[in-house]
């Protein structure tokens, strides 16, 4: 039983630690869009004052983008092909575990060969209850030419309520990799 115990628990604690590291991701984008003409970018910069986030972490999104953009061989420019913003949702999830693992018994009409008595049992069990910020980062591109949006990318997960600035800052460009890993739309496609 301890083993049983044991394993069960080990299997909590990665499916915790596993759940809390992925970013899941989704993209959109139009069609007719030809993505092979884009070559430059500029942050717009009414769309990203409308994120409600700090502007610590606004900058944080902001240099990751533009590592990513540049890494992809985006320059950023005056005039443009296409304008980048951001946008950003969050709620707390609360998470409750019942472990009510365990056998129980009590006085009654019927054959049970288990019951043998009221109220003995064994076992352990309870619950435990915590939560988590799930936050989600949306990045629109913009053709700066007919504007309109062309491409969005959304990226969801858990988000680290950590005081450890590097562990944040890595968080978010692991959000903005992961979701710009979806862009252009036609080499996802090719994968």
């Amino acid at each position: 039983m301890k083993n049983f115990k044991l394993l069960a628990l080990v299997t909590l604690v990665l499916t915790v630690l596993s759940s809390c590291s992925s970013v899941r991701v989704l993209s959109d984008y139009d069609q007719q869009a030809n993505f092979s003409e884009y070559k430059s970018y500029a942050f717009y910069k009414t769309g990203i004052d409308k994120a409600q986030i700090s502007d610590l972490d606004k900058k944080r999104i902001l240099r990751a983008i533009e590592e990513e953009m540049s890494s992809r061989g985006f320059v950023k420019s005056e005039n443009p092909d296409l304008l980048i913003s951001i946008f950003t949702k969050e709620q707390e999830r609360v998470d409750i575990y019942n472990n009510n693992f365990g056998w129980g018994g009590a006085w009654g009409w019927g054959y049970n060969p288990y019951a043998w008595g009221p109220g003995w049992g064994w076992g352990w069990g309870g619950s435990s209850v915590s939560t988590r910020t799930q936050g989600s980062l949306y990045i629109d591109l913009i053709d700066t030419n007919n504007k309109e949006l062309v491409w969005q990318g959304k990226g969801e997960g858990t988000l680290a309520n950590t005081n450890n600035i590097e562990k944040k800052e890595q968080r978010i460009r692991e959000f903005v990799s992961q979701i710009l890993e979806q862009y252009p739309p036609n080499s996802v496609a090719a994968r």
